[in-house]
């Protein structure tokens, strides 16, 4: 039987252990689990290997966290990182699991965050949300839940406001026509693009009449 000769904490990770068993070094173990061993202690070729399954899963569990560190993540985008990274579809699943019963992670949550994010920094039409959402695994019942509430005017609006220097000296046909495409790419409805033209239009008129080129066209 194996013998536990040394548990070696490690130098960049005080979380882990090296476990050297008759005097060779043989797996990493989380400082839990080492915590429950002692030098000197025999150990059965099957309770190696329960320990040898207990690191890797806490391996791949630490590493699904790093991954959250950095922002919010759907279910989806752990286990394509894991499956990435060739890990195991067996301890993928038991580590999802562990990362949903902490509330690690939620895709409502997550789905809140990224239209919420979209809306303060590039505002987005239902359908390009719709699209990024699916593409990062979320159900289309928390979609539409979340997309019921997005005010698609008001964003198409703010996302058009934002470029409105671009356009300066353009005809208001040229403006609507540019204005309308930035809108298109960005997922708005045309009804929403419709109303935001002119709505941006008109307020240009009003206050700074020098902004369009005038044309016999418009």
């Amino acid at each position: 039987m194996p013998v536990v000769t040394a548990l070696e904490v490690h130098r960049q990770d005080k979380e882990r252990v090296k476990l050297y068993l008759d005097d060779e070094y043989a797996l990493d173990l989380p400082l839990m689990q080492a915590s429950r061993l002692s030098r000197g202690q025999k150990l059965t070729l099957a309770e190696v290997s329960e320990l040898s399954d207990a690191g890797a899963l806490q391996s791949t569990f630490d590493r699904a966290v790093r991954f959250l560190a950095y922002r919010p993540r759907s279910i989806e985008e752990v286990r394509r990182h894991l499956v990435k990274k060739e890990v195991p579809e067996s301890q993928i699943a038991v580590v999802i699991d562990r990362l949903l019963r902490r509330g690690y992670v939620d895709d409502l949550e997550f789905a809140r965050y990224w239209v919420a994010n979209r809306d303060r920094f590039k505002p987005m039409g239902s359908r390009a949300l719709r699209y990024e959402l699916r593409q990062k695994g979320v159900d289309d019942e928390i979609i539409n839940s979340l997309l019921a509430e997005v005010d698609e005017e008001e964003s198409a609006y703010r996302a058009a406001k934002a470029r409105m220097s671009r356009y300066r000296g353009f005809t208001r046909q040229a403006f609507r026509r540019k204005l309308s495409a930035l809108l298109r790419r960005r997922g708005f409805s045309e009804p929403a693009i419709s109303d935001v033209a002119l709505r941006l239009q008109e307020q240009l008129e009003s206050s700074d009449p020098a902004f369009f080129l005038s044309s016999d066209d418009d």
